[in-house]
């Protein structure tokens, strides 16, 4: 593993890590000066006119990620879960990747139509991925809090976050999880890198890093604030109101390519 792209995971001081869609993006993002980037799944997937999450995107992710690593950023790619219930497919892929140049996967336990991996089952891919690819930096993405709908979720975080770390995970991914108290949590109870999703409106940078928390990513935002300035552009020229044109939601997207 790339101990430049590790170090990046500081505690009090969090790498910020827009998700991108495209190449063109991820260049941009590199000459503006951040060190790493990531890919977004529902950009990939909608660019392609795919729902995300689907598990129907393996090619297009491989080739975007082949287009990536030509640049001079550390690189870390979203691949949903896997595209394979089958631990020897997840760790040929993630291999595929790491022979590329790639510095970290996205790896969640989410599944289609809002229910989570059985905990045992996705800890066995995870210890697969190490086996065929322990430079790879593995961020084991945990959808409790994603899917949770209000429901206290803690235990069951902490619970997966637990065997994921023994499994081989390098760091947590915690999409959704906002409160102190369950931030302080997670990071109390296992010594890994904590990435949390950057949710407008709701998060401090500084708070966060005050707490700890040694990575922040963008997900999907990017992506649907291009829609939304496309769009607005557009209307603009057309003569009508685009600054009413809100920020489409993930759902959004989603309906919109048809998922």
């Amino acid at each position: 593993m790339s101990d430049e792209f590790r170090n990046l995971h500081a505690a009090g001081r969090p790498l910020l890590l827009p998700n991108v869609w495209d190449y063109a993006g991820g260049a941009a993002l590199a000459r503006a000066g951040f060190a790493a980037i990531g890919t977004t799944s529902l950009g990939v997937a909608a660019a392609a006119g795919r729902a995300d999450a689907a598990g129907k995107t393996r090619h297009e992710t491989i080739a975007l990620a082949k287009a990536l690593v030509r640049l001079p950023v550390h690189v870390t790619v979203d691949i949903e879960g896997g595209f394979s219930t089958v631990p020897e497919d997840v760790a040929a892929l993630v291999a595929e990747l790491a022979g590329l140049g790639v510095a970290g996967v996205n790896l969640e336990d989410g599944r289609p139509a809002g229910a989570l991996a059985p905990l045992h089952d996705h800890a066995e891919v995870l210890r697969a991925v190490k086996a065929s690819a322990p430079g790879v930096f593995l961020n084991a993405r945990i959808d409790t809090y994603w899917l949770a709908q209000g429901q206290p979720v803690l235990e069951e975080t902490l619970r997966r976050v637990r065997a994921y770390a023994n499994a081989g995970a390098d760091g947590v991914f915690v999409p959704g999880i906002a409160a102190d108290g369950d931030i302080r949590a997670v990071l109390d109870h296992v010594p890994l890198p904590l990435n949390v999703l950057y949710l407008p409106g709701r998060t401090d940078i500084k708070r966060l890093g005050d707490l700890g928390v040694h990575r922040i990513s963008t997900g999907s935002l990017l992506f649907r604030e291009a829609l939304r300035a496309a769009v607005a552009l557009a209307l603009d020229i057309a003569g009508e109101d685009g600054g009413a044109y809100p920020v489409p939601s993930y759902d959004d997207v989603q309906d919109l390519i048809g998922g």
